[in-house]
């Protein structure tokens, strides 16, 4: 912990550095490649016809408690065509909002173009959402590599 003597003597500098190093031990929404890398590979992992929560790739990834985290690395998806989006909805069933895919459309007509089928405006998560099995499969290949 950095103290007033501590300070004192190595000035601003030093309290910056560890206000960076607190705020990112405590509050992990800094993109982390390695994190990313696993979400991204979790969504490629996806059935296609299916769909997972933002809790289900998070939770894939290594932690539940990251779909918020799992949202902005999908944002910043460097390729959607290798890792496919569109098939992460809330845990409702609803599409992300009309900033992503291109419109607040565009996740709907991919997903229905894989035959998922909608209940008014979400998906019908019984029919579509991986289950169990899938998901214990999915981590089974996550650990694999």
């Amino acid at each position: 912990m950095l103290s007033i003597h501590n300070f004192r003597l190595y000035g601003k500098i030093a309290f910056a550095q560890h206000l960076y190093n607190t705020a990112h031990r405590c509050y992990p929404y800094h993109m982390n490649t390695t994190l990313a890398q696993k979400i991204y590979l979790a969504v490629r992992l996806i059935p296609r016809g299916k769909v997972a929560t933002y809790s289900q790739i998070a939770a894939l990834a290594g932690n539940c408690n990251l779909r918020r985290y799992v949202g902005n690395a999908l944002h910043k998806n460097p390729d959607n065509i290798l890792t496919p989006c569109h098939r992460v909805v809330n845990a409702k069933g609803f599409c992300s909002g009309s900033f992503a895919f291109g419109g607040s459309q565009i996740q709907r007509q991919k997903l229905e173009a894989e035959g998922v089928i909608f209940t008014g405006n979400h998906v019908d998560m019984p029919r579509f959402c991986i289950t169990h099995d899938d998901f214990e499969a999915m981590s089974l290949r996550m650990k694999e590599g």
